[in-house]
């Protein structure tokens, strides 16, 4: 038989053919052998993130990056979060509504200024939340001029408070009115930092000490400033005896031992308080980290006791731990931490470390209920403040004209707390360690908050863990970010 080779090559071509229409004849028929697609992968957001940068280059800027928990196995250090391990119940964030805020807010326009009460009080997408404030009682030293509610002429008394009268902070009382407008609930802690000179053993607002013969005097001087701010419509939550007792050089100041806060608690302003059926809380002490035995001298005091809800702190010497020291010591009893400047010559990323460290997450895993900056508002000059007061006191908001302000680092400072855990929430357990500095919290409505400072010196990646999943996010040296979800 003759092979033909181009009558084999024909064929063969013919039935290629063939056998391609065959395959194509079917769109249902499968392909051998598809391309592989890879679908897209979807991070899911569990994780909502607000970050403010030393350099600036973020002010609590919520962030878009996608944080989804997960089990994906690495090698970062973990801050693991546990809602089962509860500690104190907070009662909020903020800072001393001083004479001088008041003064320096009213230069703004009325839109200006309604939006800036709103943003600081409120608790919309745009607002801080702010839900603690300090006053005093008469004037700080960042008042204009120094004063109380029963300034008398030299030689004269008034032993039944005849001549009481708040009449010389309406402007601050009007302001209050506003802002409990915007939040009902906020509470309030007033402190003196004098008694009237007519009770104290020099005639001058600055220093001296209270005459044992006016205890019961200057007791009822709290009842009725109490009795009458309730008539203005403010609610007094609680009170301390007197501003920074041993520190008695500021204008208006007044000295006051531990023996004798106890004496004045005990004797006459706890008793004037029962009498008055005034529900408010006396809060001992109200200076610094480096005398813990001052608040513990009064709780030792068995007849004092009864009359003291807890100690206050501030943080210009001393350690923040000193708050753990009296709370171990007496545990039945609250501390609270209630004033820490920032200064004119501060710079924004040391103030924003030191601070997030001490004043909000030190005080919190130091059982604080409260955590307040020091003065809300002054002016580019660092004013109004008395003559001898703070020069160099930095607010936490700077009015630079009548329709515009400026946000300072104590603003941010309080922010990062203040718009994420509100009164009631309560702090939870979180692993701290190294440079990640950090403090968790439950909310009311059972949103988690975590508030982590990056303390040390080069950016850091870690896992946020919580009920055995995690998510991985990083801070730069020197920034704060706040982490909430539910």
């Amino acid at each position: 038989m003759k092979f033909n080779l181009k009558n084999t090559i024909k064929a063969f071509f013919v039935m290629a053919v063939v056998m391609s229409q065959v395959k194509c004849s079917s769109s249902s028929d499968p392909v051998e052998n598809p391309p592989v697609v890879n679908p897209p992968v979807v991070v899911a957001n569990d994780v909502d993130f607000w970050l403010t940068k030393g350099n600036q280059s973020a002010l609590l800027e919520k962030q878009t990056v996608k944080l989804g928990f997960g089990t994906t196995v690495n090698a970062y250090a973990n801050i693991e979060v546990n809602a089962a391990q509860k500690y104190q119940t907070v009662d909020g964030f903020g800072y001393t509504l001083t004479g001088g805020s008041v003064d320096v807010i009213n230069q703004l326009n009325a839109t200006k200024r309604t939006a800036l009460l709103q943003e600081l009080f409120g608790n919309g997408e745009n607002s801080i939340g702010v839900s603690y404030i300090r006053i005093s009682i008469g004037a700080s030293d960042l008042n204009a001029t120094p004063f109380t509610y029963n300034d008398l002429a030299t030689g004269e008394t008034d032993l039944n408070l005849d001549k009481f009268s708040l009449e010389k902070d309406k402007n601050l009382i009007a302001m209050l009115k506003e802002i409990l407008a915007i939040n009902p609930k906020i509470l309030i802690l007033a402190t003196p930092w004098s008694a009237p000179i007519w009770m104290k053993d020099v005639a001058s607002f600055k220093g001296g000490k209270l005459k044992t013969e006016y205890y019961d005097i200057y007791a009822k001087y709290f009842a009725k400033y109490i009795q009458q701010m309730k008539a203005e419509g403010i609610t007094i939550d609680a009170v301390t005896p007197q501003n920074e007792p041993l520190h008695d050089g500021n204008n208006p100041s007044m000295y006051m031992s531990a023996t004798d806060q106890a004496n004045f608690i005990k004797n006459s302003l706890g008793p004037a308080f029962k009498t008055a059926n005034l529900n408010v809380k006396i809060i001992a002490y109200d200076h610094n980290c480096d005398n813990p035995n001052y608040p513990k001298t009064i709780l030792a005091d068995a007849e004092a006791y009864p009359y003291v809800d807890g100690s206050a702190f501030h943080l210009y010497a001393g350690d923040i731990t000193a708050l753990l020291n009296v709370y171990n010591s007496y545990p039945a009893k609250n501390v609270y931490f209630t004033e820490q400047w920032t200064s004119s010559q501060g710079q924004f990323e040391g103030d924003l470390k030191w601070h997030l460290r001490n004043v909000i997450i030190g005080s919190m895993r130091n059982y604080s209920k409260n955590a307040l900056e020091w003065n809300l508002a002054n002016n580019a000059s660092f004013g109004p403040h008395t003559d001898g007061g703070c020069e160099m006191c930095k607010g936490a908001i700077t009015i630079t004209s009548g329709n515009s302000f400026e946000r300072n680092v104590a603003y941010y400072i309080i922010a990062h707390a203040s718009k994420f855990v509100p009164m009631g929430s309560t702090r939870i357990e979180s692993n701290s360690g190294g440079s990640l500095q950090n403090v968790a919290f439950i909310t009311p409505s059972g949103s988690k908050v975590l508030i982590v400072e990056n303390d040390g010196s080069a950016t850091e990646t870690f896992n946020i863990k919580f009920n055995g999943k995690w998510a991985t996010t990083s801070l730069d040296a020197g920034s704060v970010g706040t982490y909430t979800w539910k």
